[in-house]
């Protein structure tokens, strides 16, 4: 019960793959086989040349130009981005740095009165 078995599967050929248990060694039929269809199939003309695959994306020298100019304006704004933000946490943290040191000014001031 606690043994996990992995589900029989028949192939795209209607062949059942056996499943070999791994505790006794055993071999797995599928109860019921694949049944061949009704439909007419073409058989696969046999490629007598090699081909060479071509890349999927052709790229013009102005499509490439035009990728560079984007990819670059992405890497800008992004690192304007994250400088803006640098720039407000360092302006967020010392505008509190000052508001602490008026703050303590004043309070030592009420304790010595």
């Amino acid at each position: 019960m606690l043994r996990p078995r992995i589900p029989v599967n028949p192939a795209p050929t209607s062949l059942v793959a056996p499943l070999v248990n791994p505790t006794t060694g055993d071999i797995t039929y599928g109860a019921t086989a694949v049944p061949a269809c009704d439909c007419q199939h073409v058989p696969v003309p046999a490629a007598t040349e090699s081909r060479v695959q071509l890349p999927a994306i052709r790229l013009t020298p102005a499509g490439l130009v035009a990728v560079v100019a984007g990819g670059a304006g992405l890497v800008l704004v992004v690192g304007a981005v994250l400088v803006s933000m640098l720039l407000a946490v360092a302006i967020t943290g010392a505008s509190v740095a000052v508001c602490a040191v008026v703050l303590r000014s004043l309070l030592n001031g009420q304790n010595q009165r």
